[in-house]
């Protein structure tokens, strides 16, 4: 049966990619031909333009004008060739971005589930429960540091002024105190009263303290 149908091919099968580079391989060796028959036509025109009518003449302008058909055919192969080689980038292009799309799809398929996996354990009544215990705590704990932080004994509302004034007051008894009580250290307590007619002027302190040691 092989021998009649011949056996099944195993060899890989041809890709856009293998297709595109022998199109262009092709391509490529087209434009080597058009630019050898390029030249050989320059070569001919240059020497049709310094020859006389006549049967050599015309013999050189038969073989320009075979040129020029030859020319014209591979042209047009080329041009068919970079058709096909366009035809077949722009399908591998669109290969390429279903390809990136499917992944996509995937990957955003396989996130989906993981998701549903996850915010499906989560309870949200209660979660909502302990935000709301959380802010019961919370305002009991402001409440304790307002009670803890209350002074005792002291009014609220109390006057800058009064506070300033008695505070001079205090000041001025300070001074007075201190005052009474260097006039007393100066003199003995019999020569505080009143000085003897006898003595010209009071003692000196110094003095009354070595009299006194």
């Amino acid at each position: 049966m092989n021998r009649l149908f011949g056996s099944k091919s195993t060899a890989p099968k041809p890709t856009l990619t293998s297709a595109i580079s022998n199109v262009d391989t092709h391509i490529e060796s087209l434009d080597v031909k058009l630019a050898k028959l390029n030249a050989e036509l320059q070569t001919h025109q240059a020497r049709l333009s310094k020859m006389r009518d006549g049967p050599g003449k015309s013999a050189i302008k038969a073989k320009a004008l075979k040129i020029l058909q030859r020319r014209k055919m591979y042209e047009s192969q080329r041009d068919q060739l970079q058709q096909q080689s366009w035809n077949m980038e722009q399908a591998d292009m669109m290969t390429s971005n279903l390809k990136n799309v499917m992944t996509t799809v995937d990957a955003m398929k396989t996130t989906n589930k993981t998701l549903k996996q996850q915010y499906g354990k989560i309870n949200i009544d209660k979660i909502e429960r302990m935000q709301d215990e959380m802010a019961d705590l919370m305002e009991v704990g402001n409440e304790i540091q307002e009670s803890l932080g209350r002074a005792y004994d002291v009014p609220e509302d109390v006057d800058e002024a009064e506070l300033d004034a008695e505070l001079e007051a205090l000041g001025e008894e300070a001074e007075f105190e201190m005052g009474g009580a260097a006039g007393e250290s100066e003199l003995p307590a019999f020569m505080r009263d009143e000085v003897p007619t006898f003595v010209d002027e009071p003692p000196e302190v110094g003095k009354v303290k070595e009299a006194a040691g």
